[in-house]
């Protein structure tokens, strides 16, 4: 028996929030780029996962544009 324990494949991985908080944006606007196909992720148990590379790479080349605010009246 080997003493050394298997790699765990999910520390290659982060998650939506985490993303968000790299992106400097809202965790529903990396939801909105992952379906749009712009920043690749895998979902498991109904949760989506980016790799850190990915998204190191991804972050290197994103400039988030604020859209239309809505105005108070």
């Amino acid at each position: 028996m080997s003493s050394m324990l298997e790699p765990d494949p999910f520390d290659q991985y982060t998650d939506v929030h985490f993303a968000a908080k790299r992106l400097s944006i809202h965790p529903e606007s990396v939801k909105r780029l992952i379906r749009s196909g712009k920043l690749p992720a895998r979902k498991f148990a109904n949760k989506w996962f980016v790799r850190k590379d990915i998204l190191e790479q991804f972050a290197g080349l994103y400039v988030p544009r604020p859209g239309n605010r809505r105005k108070l009246l």
